[in-house]
């Protein structure tokens, strides 16, 4: 597929392959630093809050306070460590590995694998802070949130062969999604109402991701921007 923005394909390499992965250690490490500065801050606030005329949570702040110095700080940094920990964990099962090599594509991400062929793949590009995986006539095989460098996975994409775009190709035919909006295929309409309601749930991605699946069975590609929900038909 020629299209305006891509990258032209370079010769392929010869049986090597590219592996970009976050590294586990910087996430980790990042993550329990965030918990640690938060819970030295947290007997500041929540001091702070006490010195208010008025202000939520006083009787919280009231017990935090009545823990004596040092063992006040030294335990809500405690707190805010394991919290941090559990979270770079979280984040770390939840990152993006992308496995580049000169006939397959291979995203993994929680505890699966996406393979795709090159013939499978027209082009890939950035869409914020998401990767898209495109095929020919314009599905998207792939949307997944990535937080590699994408510099260099553009280049290991291109030394391998494969086309990266500059942009999304089908960005034009996008619409904005109001309920009722005509020319959806039948059901599409409530999927998209369906996944407006779970996006607003932190606890929903899931779902969200599952009927992001259900409307590209229907030929419908949806992709956000802000609480926005935007969709384009795929011919044929």
């Amino acid at each position: 597929m020629e299209e305006a923005g891509n990258v032209p394909m370079s010769k392929p390499s010869t049986g090597r392959t590219t592996e970009l992965a976050e590294s586990a250690w910087v996430v980790v490490l990042f993550c329990v630093a965030c918990g640690a500065v938060a819970g030295a801050l947290l007997p500041l606030l929540a001091r702070l809050l006490l010195s208010l005329p008025w202000a939520p949570l006083k009787g919280p702040a009231e017990l935090l306070t009545s823990v004596p110095e040092p063992a006040l700080t030294l335990g809500t940094i405690a707190v805010g460590v394991l919290a941090g920990l559990l979270l770079g964990f979280s984040a770390v099962h939840d990152s993006l590995s992308v496995r580049v090599g000169d006939t397959h594509v291979t995203l993994t991400i929680r505890d699966g694998s996406q393979e795709f062929a090159r013939e499978e793949i027209s082009a890939l590009f950035r869409d914020g802070k998401h990767l898209v995986v495109l095929a020919p006539g314009g599905m998207e095989l792939a949307r997944e949130h990535c937080g590699l460098p994408w510099r260099r996975l553009a280049e290991a994409l291109i030394e391998h062969g494969h086309t990266w775009a500059e942009e999304d190709p089908y960005r034009a035919e996008f619409r904005c999604w109001v309920p009722g909006t005509p020319g959806l295929p039948p059901g599409a309409d409530a999927l998209l109402r369906a996944r407006a309601r779970a996006r607003k749930d932190e606890d929903s991605a899931e779902e969200t991701r599952e009927l992001r699946g259900e409307l590209l069975r229907l030929g419908v590609v949806v992709r956000d921007e802000g609480r926005r929900q935007y969709w384009r038909i795929v011919s044929g």
